[in-house]
């Protein structure tokens, strides 16, 4: 295990900039760097890398994070890895915390990503055992190499058999994790039995659930997939998006497939960009996340009745992440092929034909709608209007939005005047939005701006800041807890004042700082600024011990009350009569 004092010697000891540079040439832009993100593809750059804050940040993916995160979005690399990456680059050698072998091992309550991880080696390991296993993904025409990479494992016929991986049985943890079930009757045993193991990884690359497959054709269901856990949501994840991150940026494109085994079957074949939903349609939250890994996705579906509805509800789902500069597109293969038969039976070079071939996503929509209306008479052009409301309702990019507008339009031959006159549809022409502020927004709070500020010169913290401040609110306990760390660390960059903050304050409340940090123009002139803001919440604070005061005297007998309470009352205009209801 890595220090966590090293961890930030180490990031106080990088200059991002560098870290950046190497992979994504920068440009000088101002106080920070700038250049295309190498995290979407953009013609503009508003990719921006702070070398006083240590943080780089998109504004057109939300891209963001530290010289690690870095590392580990870029490259590929997990958190122990870029750590030691790093540590190379400056000369610093990587620390391991060690337990005292005459002390005795203290028993840590497994937690749920440990418990997933034990149970992901366990399901490898018995594949290798399995010969009936390794028999059926060979007859799939998946090679080792491949197996391995994507970490694909076997869990065993029987109902217990994790109780020779887990000590305590018994475990909350397990049962949290969706690794074992417990029925009415108060019996446990493994969720996954007998089938093919598919971890799935978040975007750290560690194990959050996993998705089983049937060996015997006659079981069912044939997937069968982790419950929703505190780190597993379904519509949130997609399988095999942590391997698949650098292929998709070197394609330009996402390619979103129906199950696991496609996504594995593309990959031995050299289509290294497939990912794939869990068991659910695709959600605006999978495109999102896709849209800040490339510009352009592909749908690809059985063309079947089944394939074709899962299609129709993407769309439906992908409507309200659209954007202008996102390309979305549909492709359905024969009935008799899913995205596994067809690469095997025609090979790369022809499905990559059929991707880029695949239906534009405004094609899609107005195909399916006109699909089984002739659009004849008058009755047809309404239906088809009443169907296509709803649907142009959803979409707020407005090229995409006026285009698809005019079509409809065209085919109930309307213009699109006329047509905006019978439908409720929102106005996507909206004025450009503002250019991001250079100050800090007029929304933070003062105590914000102090945190924000502090945490760009932590040495003009001070003690006597402490004194007068008071309150236990969300805001207080956050500006109590950046003057403390503060003062601990006067010369520690912003970047790892956030880090010793986790913790110690709601996680909810840092992810709000650290983005009014981005926020935050770097030639404002910090010292001054300081001073006038440290006035202001000094009277707040005041006013506010003196409330509290008046209100602990008002509880008190006119007899109890001391010279300094009775001029205390006198100074706000009170007499003692009147807080005595």
């Amino acid at each position: 295990m890595i220090p966590e004092s090293f961890i930030q010697e180490l990031l106080n000891r990088v200059d991002i900039v560098d870290v950046v540079d190497r992979s994504v040439p920068l440009k000088k832009a101002g106080a920070n760097y700038s250049a295309c993100c190498p995290f979407h593809n953009e013609k503009s750059p508003s990719f921006t890398v702070s070398p006083t804050k240590q943080f780089y940040h998109c504004f057109g993916c939300g891209a963001h994070g530290t010289a690690i995160g870095f590392m580990m979005e870029y490259q590929g690399l997990d958190f122990v890895e870029s750590v030691h990456e790093l540590a190379k680059s400056v000369g610093l050698t990587v620390p391991q915390e060690s337990r005292d072998a005459d002390r005795p091992a203290v028993k840590v309550v497994v937690g749920l990503q440990e418990s997933l991880q034990q149970a992901a080696n366990f399901y490898k390991a018995e594949l290798k055992k399995s010969q009936r296993a390794i028999d059926y993904l060979k007859n799939r025409g998946l090679s080792g190499q491949i197996a391995a990479k994507f970490q694909i494992g076997y869990a065993p016929a029987g109902w217990q058999n994790l109780q020779s991986v887990f000590s305590n049985y018994e475990s909350e943890a397990l049962t949290t994790a969706g690794l074992v079930v417990e029925n009415e009757q108060g019996r446990r045993y493994d969720r996954f039995r007998d089938r093919i193991m598919f971890p799935i990884h978040d975007q750290k690359g560690q194990v959050i659930g996993f998705g089983g497959r049937v060996i015997n054709p006659e079981d069912i269901p044939k997937y069968y997939n982790s419950p929703e856990t505190p780190l597993f949501q379904k519509g949130h994840e997609l399988y095999g998006l942590f391997l698949a991150r650098r292929a998709i940026r070197d394609a330009g494109r996402a390619l979103v497939v129906e199950g696991y085994m496609d996504v594995v079957a593309l990959a031995q074949y050299g289509i290294e960009y497939a990912v794939a939903a869990l068991g659910t349609a695709t959600t605006p939250f999978h495109i999102t996340k896709l849209m800040r890994q490339a510009d352009e996705i592909v749908f690809c579906f059985d063309g079947d009745n089944a394939g074709r509805t899962a299609a129709w509800r993407a769309a439906m789902n992908a409507l309200p992440a659209l954007t202008d500069g996102l390309k979305l597109t549909f492709l359905f293969l024969p009935k008799e092929h899913d995205p596994d038969s067809y690469v095997r039976e025609f090979g790369k070079e022809k499905f990559e034909a059929e991707i880029k071939a695949a239906m534009p996503l405004s094609q899609y929509i107005l195909q399916h709608l006109s699909e089984n209306n002739p659009l004849q008479s008058q009755e047809d052009r309404v239906r088809f209007l009443n169907e296509a409301e709803p649907i142009l309702q959803q979409i707020s990019a407005p090229r995409s939005a006026m285009y698809l507008r005019k079509k409809v339009a065209e085919l109930a031959q309307l213009s699109t005047e006329e047509m905006h006159s019978l439908l409720k549809l929102p106005n996507v022409n909206k004025p450009p939005a503002q250019a991001r502020p250079k100050l800090i927004r007029t929304t933070t709070s003062l105590q914000r701006s102090f945190c924000l500020m502090l945490l760009m010169q932590p040495a003009l913290a001070s003690g006597s800041d402490l004194e007068w401040l008071v309150g236990q609110a969300e805001e207080d306990i956050l500006l109590r807890q950046t003057i403390e760390t503060c003062l601990l660390h006067p010369h520690s960059k912003p970047v790892v004042l956030l880090r010793e903050l986790e913790g110690k304050v709601e996680a909810k409340v840092l992810r709000e700082l650290e983005r009014e940090l981005t926020m935050l123009d770097e030639t404002l002139d910090i010292e001054k600024a300081l001073v006038g803001t440290r006035r202001q919440l000094q009277d707040i604070y005041s006013h506010k011990q003196s409330s509290i005061l008046l209100a602990r005297i008002g509880e008190k007998p006119l007899s109890a009350l001391t010279e300094d309470e009775i001029a205390l009352l006198k100074s706000v205009g009170n007499k003692p009569s009147q807080n005595r209801a």
